[in-house]
């Protein structure tokens, strides 16, 4: 079982280690890449700044039956049929194909963590040293292994290929609220009086509201926006939280490095949805390793074929992009975004456009190796 205890003062032993795989990054990608790695008897080890489920940075929702289907269901705190989304004119209701539910953070990454088989410990990721055996350089010690995941996040921490660097690079920012509170509806809002080229939102999550602004535009802050849409909903900003989010798609290998989650902008631009596409690449990931440490394939060959599936949707991100791009311009007309909103509102075109995207990362795609292995009964 994983160890979850983050390590402070004496206890910040120096560490040096030797793996088979080293996962750097102990959130949604990551955890999704060791956990396909249950049952080889590789050694496994994880590594995060963080403990594991203690720096939440998203409103934490998904698709349920991403959830249901990764045998997280005990961390579900509500679920949507419907989306709503308040424009400068209206407040229009759309009824999903598919429901939607928020969740708990720390509980959904202790259940993640059991299904897995690994070693956790913490340390600050600082580089990489590359070979036939990577070394990563921490804050406590250097880590080797011959398979090196990077799931740290937008940084790209153990990548020489880009330079990322707010507000230059593609980076949408978001930030929100977590008070105490109830509701029934999943929001949006695209108004410009919330944000010009970006969404405000409010999702609901049994005892507390989620309420925030992201901006597409790097330079545009959404302290202000966040406090004045708290203020409008009658809502406390207290448990601030946010981050930088990448919304177009990057290099998903890199010199022997495997990389997964927003360190390979696997978030969908438009919607800044990031949690299943972190699950969906990260059990893909995890699958080609597999296969490596248990001797069907070479590095060489699952960096090959992992690269080659994530840059496959590329045109999907593209697609998503475009639709991103339009925001801005569409605030800027004001009654445009309220008649596009109405004019959409048709059953058959919602079913068709949300099932096109749910199909960017689909639901099964969890269930493609069968059931997490940790659940299932002892022969």
């Amino acid at each position: 079982m994983p160890v979850r205890s983050t390590k402070r003062g004496a206890d910040r032993t120096p560490l040096d280690v030797d793996v088979d795989v080293l996962v750097c990054g102990a959130s949604f990608a990551g955890l999704a890449v060791a956990r396909e790695l249950a049952g080889t008897g590789a050694s496994v080890m994880v590594i995060d700044r963080y403990d594991i489920g203690e720096r939440q940075t998203s409103a934490c929702a998904a698709p349920t039956e991403w959830l249901r289907n990764l045998s997280l269901d005990g961390a579900v705190r509500q679920t949507f049929g419907d989306l709503v989304v308040n424009t400068p004119q209206e407040r229009v209701r759309y009824h999903l194909p598919w429901t939607f539910s928020t969740f708990d953070y720390r509980e959904l990454c202790a259940l993640m963590a059991e299904q897995g088989d690994f070693t956790f410990d913490t340390a600050k990721v600082e580089g990489i040293t590359r070979g036939p055996v990577h070394t990563v350089h921490t804050d406590r010690g250097d880590l080797r292994a011959p398979l090196v995941v990077d799931a740290l996040g937008w940084r790209r921490v153990l990548g020489r290929d880009m330079g990322i660097q707010p507000p230059d690079a593609r980076l949408s920012r978001g930030l929100e609220v977590h008070p105490e509170g109830r509701g029934d509806d999943l929001e949006l809002w695209i108004d410009p009086k919330v944000i010009r080229a970006g969404y405000g939102w409010r999702f609901p999550a049994g005892g507390e509201v989620r309420v925030g602004v992201g901006s597409f535009e790097p330079r545009d802050h959404v302290k202000e926006p966040t406090v004045a849409l708290a203020r409008e909903l009658d809502v406390p900003t207290v448990g601030y939280q946010g981050n930088w989010i990448p919304h177009q798609l990057r290099p998903a290998v890199s010199e022997g490095v495997f990389f997964a989650g927003d360190s390979a902008g696997h978030c969908l631009p438009l919607t800044a949805e990031g949690i299943r596409t972190a699950w969906y690449f990260g059990l893909a990931a995890g699958r080609e390793l597999r296969q490596v440490v248990e001797g069907r394939r070479t590095r060489e060959q699952a960096l090959a074929s992992y690269g080659a599936f994530s840059h496959a949707h590329a045109r999907s991100y593209a697609w998503l992009l475009r639709f991103q791009r339009m925001v801005g311009p569409m605030n800027d007309r004001g009654s445009l975004v309220s008649a596009t909103m109405r004019a959409v509102n048709r059953q058959w075109w919602i079913d068709r456009f949300f099932g096109r995207y749910l199909a960017v990362a689909p639901p099964e795609h969890a269930l493609a190796a069968g059931p997490p292995r940790a659940a299932q009964a002892p022969a």
